[in-house]
């Protein structure tokens, strides 16, 4: 395991990402009570999630064995009265509203960590981290992070709060982090949290198609080298990918988007090999794709 910044959270390497949990919850009820049972501990799901009931199947899955595991989730974007979609809503008001909501939908007295869901530099940032540091001394959070890609809001957040984490999307296929914000979080403890470290499933054997700035062929050509690599090593490639972003001191976890019971056993046999790549290997896998960086909110 690992701390999970500078808090006493401890996190397994591979975790659950709740977003795409089913309605069924005989099965998503298996699914993430099979996941504790392996040692998975750490499960992150957001208010926006369905409407605010992928937190109430999480809630209600997990309530028997609240003790054992971590609890995540975010909070900032406000669905509209019509359902019609969702608005953007960091303001101090309405965190101080909606964690009481989402605790009251997970089933808990306390959630372990509490994420912004996005951001921008134009936020009243010392207003949202003020509402935080509020909830956090009333107890109804234990530590909070950031959920942001953008390296300005990054920055501002490690100056001004006492963030934990960031979770951010990074993968091979999407290895700007490593340019822009993972040393400096590492630097300043706080831990990373990877979704998106498959690339939607195209580095483990989703056909290939264009991938931000990447065409289906280099996707395919970099999955390729992550096959290669991972028959010579005795592997799976989602053990090669995964192996990828753990390879950097600032990842604590990286969170899998779990919808059945093959994609968990697949999680499982991970949590239970991982080991770090053999000196060089990553390095290999780096210069299989070439180098992009943010262009945007830099």
């Amino acid at each position: 395991m690992k701390q999970l910044g500078k808090s006493d959270l401890w996190v397994t390497p591979v975790s659950v990402g709740c977003m795409s949990l089913g309605e069924n919850a005989a099965v998503y009820t298996d699914l993430l009570r099979r996941a504790v049972d392996a040692g998975i501990n750490f499960f992150d799901t957001a208010d926006l999630y369905n409407k605010g009931l992928n937190e109430l199947y999480v809630g209600e899955a997990l309530k028997p064995v609240r003790k054992d595991v971590i609890i995540a989730t975010k909070v900032g974007n406000q669905w509209r009265p019509d359902g019609s979609g969702w608005d953007w809503n960091p303001s101090k008001a309405y965190i101080l509203k909606h964690i009481d909501q989402s605790l009251k939908r997970l089933k808990t007295d306390y959630i372990d960590l509490y994420q912004l869901h996005g951001g921008t530099i134009d936020d009243p940032i010392d207003e949202i981290i003020e509402a935080f540091e509020r909830i956090k001394e009333q107890g109804k959070i234990r530590w909070y992070g950031i959920s942001s890609i953008r390296p300005n809001v990054i920055r501002e957040y490690i100056k001004r709060a006492h963030i934990v984490s960031v979770m951010t999307q990074y993968s091979l296929l999407d290895h700007r982090p490593e340019e822009a914000t993972l040393d400096l979080l590492h630097e300043n403890g706080v831990s990373v949290i990877c979704r998106g470290t498959v690339a939607q499933g195209m580095l483990i054997g989703k056909p290939a198609t264009n991938y931000l700035q990447y065409t289906d062929g280099e996707v395919a050509r970099a999955a390729k080298t992550v096959a290669k690599v991972a028959e010579r090593l005795g592997l799976t490639p989602l053990d090669v990918a995964l192996a990828y972003v753990l390879g950097h001191p600032a990842v604590a976890t990286v969170a899998l988007g779990i919808r059945t019971t093959a994609q968990l056993d697949e999680a499982i046999d991970v949590l239970q090999r991982a080991e770090p790549l053999p000196d060089g290997v990553r390095h290999q896998l780096r210069q299989s794709v070439r180098t992009f960086h943010y262009e945007a909110h830099r």
